[in-house]
């Protein structure tokens, strides 16, 4: 028989966080820090706005672009909080998640042989994103010695006549890095001087911890040259609704909802009523689980320099990236031993990228209760290995 399957597709990896949860699943007694994942319940204001639209009957398509009521509410919320201004009717559109809107930019933006510039340790998905839209990914390797920002110099080095969009992840998943306006402006210069695209990926936006969180987009220049993505599965602890939106400039907006008209339809309605009152309403939310994850992020950060384990402070999303490159292992050892051993589970570095080797991904998106009983497993792991290599 002819080969049913697109050779494209069968040479995209899974996952590398998969394994994990598939070896996970299989044993009792497991403390889980792999999933990046808020472990509130959505706000009860926001679900309640849910359930009422469907008392409401309110079950039927909504526009394309999205909620009207939703679109002009987030229009103000990045107004007051970013201090940048999209027209709701003409540059912004409701996706299904950020991920859907990274996977529409970069489909209409690109044709084969154009460069997509990806920094990493990254986001799973902007690889293959770029892959499936015809792109060239080339990988920014970014160094624990700057934060895993990235700098104007990477970026410079990293730019050829082929190149066309940068990928932007700040706060970044899995680092926790932040990227400050002073390290964005060196990069909107590079980004102007070479006429080049920004795909900005800001869906932890909110959970910034050093200072309050600036959009590329803001800056004198870069609006134009920006897709901006966010949503509400990280802010407002709600990823199992499915929401995120996008706004660029009309040129590029109407070519991405061409791609969402014909693959998606629109967003799921009951997700989108419940996202107004979220938006409109949520900042307190926002606030509280902001502050409940920067303590998490202290505790992390504390417990890691009692264990001697080496990590950069990571001021952003609600990750720690220790470094465990002393002990000889690989990070795929490590996490496969750690889970083994002591019922632990930790994505390996490698999953966000080859650069990643060395280092894992700790998600605190979970109980100080449950990250106290899995670092107390952790610090045992680490001085038993310690012990062996004597």
């Amino acid at each position: 028989m002819r080969n049913p399957l697109s050779e494209r597709i069968v040479e995209i990896p899974f996952s590398g966080i998969r394994k994990f949860f598939d070896i996970a699943a299989e044993m009792t007694d497991v403390i889980s820090l792999g999933v990046g994942e808020p472990d509130f319940d959505t706000p009860w204001h926001i679900r309640d706005e849910g359930i009422y639209s469907l008392e409401r009957g309110k079950t039927a398509y909504t526009s394309n672009a999205g909620l009207k009521e939703l679109k002009i509410e987030i229009a103000k919320y990045l107004e007051r909080r970013f201090q940048v201004s999209y027209d709701y009717n003409t540059e912004m559109m409701i996706t299904v998640g950020g991920s859907e809107a990274i996977d529409m930019a970069m489909r209409a933006m690109l044709d084969p042989g154009d460069e997509v510039l990806i920094p990493q340790p990254s986001y799973v998905s902007y690889v293959p994103c770029a892959t499936l839209a015809n792109g060239t990914p080339v990988i920014i390797n970014l160094k624990e010695e700057n934060e895993f920002r990235l700098t104007a110099e990477e970026l410079e080095a990293a730019i050829t006549p082929k190149t066309k969009v940068l990928v932007l992840p700040f706060p970044n998943n899995p680092t926790g890095a932040i990227m400050e306006r002073k390290d964005l402006e060196a990069i909107a210069e590079v980004v102007r001087k070479h006429d080049l695209y920004i795909i900005s990926d800001e869906i932890y936006a909110e959970l910034s911890y050093l200072e309050d969180h600036v959009t590329i987009a803001s800056l004198p220049g870069m609006r134009e040259r920006t897709v901006l993505i966010n949503g509400f599965s990280k802010s407002y602890s709600m990823t199992g609704w499915r929401l995120g939106y996008a706004c660029a400039p009309k040129l590029i907006l109407e070519q991405m909802l061409k791609i969402h008209q014909y693959a998606i339809m629109c967003a799921p309605t009951t997700s989108q009523y419940a996202a107004v009152e979220a938006v409109r309403n949520g900042d307190e939310d926002v606030a509280a689980m902001r502050e409940e994850y920067n303590g998490r992020r202290r505790y992390l950060m504390h417990r890691f320099k009692e264990m001697g384990l080496q990590c950069f402070e990571p001021y952003g999303a609600f990750y720690a990236f220790p470094s465990i490159q002393e002990f000889g292992l690989t990070s795929d050892e490590f996490a496969t031993r750690m889970l083994k051993e002591k019922k632990v589970v930790v994505v390996p570095g490698t999953a966000f990228g080859d650069c990643g080797e060395g280092f894992l991904r700790i998600s605190y998106a979970y109980s100080l209760e449950q990250l106290k009983e899995a670092l107390d497993r952790m610090e045992e792991f680490v001085t038993e290995l310690r012990a062996q290599k004597k």
